[in-house]
């Protein structure tokens, strides 16, 4: 299946340029022959071309199916940026594959990266999510400082993965949790006084594992456990 995307709420609309050249030059598409959408909300749209054009075609919704999420829990990561984006996306994109609902960017002390474009993160997430064939975009969130998050609200088990000295139960071990949100932090870990703030705020202390991983990886690990023990 080849899934695109569009937040159109027409039963017929125009495609742009580069996704009108991508149908007519590379698909081959023709009037009368039928694509696969997603609005990212759980609908699949099945739409029949009305004007095969390699600057504008224009379709049809002919059919609207509701797509169950294919995981059945519900997770946030909030994430410290990494200094080299590149990484960062890798993140995103790789979470986006295996199972993801929404992501916050957090402003830690030791953070070296204290600026990010949210768009382009979006369109990382956006790629991900039709090429993985799934229909639930993941929430995309502005940055935030730690200090303001912790303060948030949020029903389900909250979690702070850090390298410290303290006692942590290991991630993995934790039971089957329908709403979870992890804390990663930065290149340099979280600092005492950040855990201790999560602490205080009803937030557990969990180990990744036995090894020192990458701010993107330990992201990615955190997203892989939850995804395999749900």
């Amino acid at each position: 299946m080849q899934l695109f995307f569009t937040n159109n709420t027409e039963n017929e609309f125009t495609l742009s340029s580069e996704e009108s050249k991508h149908i007519c030059k590379v698909l081959r598409k023709k009037d009368g022959d039928t694509l696969n959408f997603t609005d990212g909300k759980g609908n699949l749209l099945i739409a029949k071309i009305m004007t095969a054009d390699s600057r504008k075609t224009r379709v049809s919704i002919v059919e609207k199916q509701q797509k169950e999420k294919q995981h059945n829990y519900y997770l946030h990561i909030a994430i410290a940026p990494t200094k080299n984006m590149d990484r960062f996306e890798w993140f995103l994109e790789k979470a986006c594959e295996i199972g993801i609902d929404e992501i916050t960017p957090i402003i830690c002390s030791r953070s070296e990266r204290k600026v990010l474009k949210t768009e382009r993160c979006n369109r990382i997430l956006l790629s991900a999510m039709k090429q993985s064939l799934k229909f639930h975009l993941p929430k995309m969130n502005e940055a935030i400082s730690l200090k303001d998050f912790v303060k948030q609200d949020f029903e389900g088990n909250k979690y702070i993965a850090h390298c410290g000295d303290s006692l942590r139960q290991g991630l993995r071990e934790k039971k089957k949790e329908e709403r979870t949100l992890i804390l990663i932090g930065p290149e340099g870990d979280f600092s005492p006084t950040e855990i201790e703030m999560a602490l205080q705020n009803q937030y557990k202390a969990v180990s990744l594992g036995k090894t020192r991983l990458r701010t993107e990886t330990a992201g990615l690990v955190a997203v892989h456990t939850v995804n395999i023990k749900n």
